[in-house]
């Protein structure tokens, strides 16, 4: 079987996830978890099995609306840019109104340096690949103006509710992703980079890893810094993914960290974390990137089977169990499932 042949149900499965803008929600529009919104790291990520796939318009949608957003919003970046925000309202939030392009406003973890970060990163490295996402001056202006802001709110020491949306902290996740894309806009040129920001943030990321933050040792997100940031040397990459192996893998998934709470099957929140479809796509991508190409060969395989009887990739499955939660499909799950079938070449 080949890689289009592999990978064509899940990404009509992502197509079925856009909104008319463009952006992709979470999940399904007939969700009742709220994953019904387009959240801006999600909308990376699902971009990314495009990008594999050669449907430039598709991914070009989905960056002319991200870059939409923050125009829309500018006033209030720009503010932050210059002056140091104080309440976690006054930072770029994270999900949006995927056709008014509107904030939430619901008290939750909404500062959230990585999603900032990611999108930065890609745009920078669309740019690097020769196919540019800026329209126009107005869009180069916004991507500045992303600079200043992430560095005015010194990401390398801010804590922020990470990729999880949980409590605040310090991530190594958030820092990686910062600095990868201040690193890529430096390399590509014609913006102001502040080179001291990406030394604070290197300086900052080198004495936390390979933990994600002081309360957690291993973390899902920390194979980010792998893929796609690639913002780690292969001896940390390693030790990333020998400790995320370890402590984190199950059968259908990947658990985000010890004691996760979040659809938790035993009601004391303490044990049985729920398995992450995505975590095992991303395994297997970042043992491709070690060169271990028989483990990644096995993650791929068990990705595989987190696949629906109807063909889709949930979320998450209950602790040891064949039952998906009701955010199924995930576009992050389909996307990252995609993505690694094409950097394995579908050898599976």
């Amino acid at each position: 079987m080949n890689v289009d042949d592999k990978t064509k149900l899940h990404l009509d499965n992502l197509r079925a996830l856009q909104a008319p803008s463009g952006l992709f929600l979470a999940s399904s529009h007939a969700v009742k978890t709220g994953y019904d919104k387009a959240w801006l790291r999600d909308n990376v990520y699902e971009a990314l099995a495009f990008e594999y796939s050669g449907e430039w318009q598709v991914v070009t949608a989905v960056y002319h609306r991200l870059l939409d957003i923050f125009d829309k919003h500018i006033d209030k970046i720009n503010w932050a840019a210059t002056n140091k925000p104080f309440e976690s309202w006054q930072f770029i939030h994270a999900r949006y109104n995927p056709e008014t392009l509107e904030e939430f406003w619901e008290s939750w973890g909404n500062k959230q340096h990585d999603a900032v970060g990611a999108v930065l990163f890609k745009l920078a490295d669309l740019e690097a690949k020769g196919h540019s996402m800026l329209r126009n001056d107005k869009d180069r202006r916004t991507v500045q103006t992303l600079i200043h802001y992430i560095c005015n709110v010194e990401y390398w020491h801010d804590a922020d509710s990470g990729m999880w949306e949980e409590n605040e902290e310090v991530h190594a996740s958030s820092i990686g992703a910062v600095v990868a894309a201040l690193k890529k806009w430096q390399e590509v040129g014609g913006f102001d980079v502040d080179p001291d920001a990406i030394e604070r943030g290197e300086q900052a990321l080198k004495a936390l890893l390979p933990r994600e933050s002081a309360s957690k040792f291993t973390d899902l997100a920390l194979l980010s810094l792998i893929y796609p940031y690639n913002v780690v040397d292969r001896d940390m990459a390693r030790q990333i993914v020998d400790n995320l192996v370890y402590h984190l893998a199950r059968e259908k998934g990947v658990i985000r960290y010890k004691f996760d709470a979040y659809y938790n099957k035993n009601a004391d929140g303490y044990s049985e974390e729920a398995e992450w479809c995505f975590g095992l796509s991303w395994l297997a991508i970042a043992y491709h990137y070690l060169g271990e190409s028989e483990k990644a060969k096995m993650c791929l395989e068990r990705a595989a089977q987190t696949v629906t009887p109807d063909g889709k990739i949930p979320e998450l499955y209950y602790s040891n169990t064949d039952k998906p939660n009701e955010n199924t499909p995930l576009g992050w799950s389909e996307s990252m499932y995609v993505v690694a079938c094409y950097e394995l070449g579908a050898e599976s």
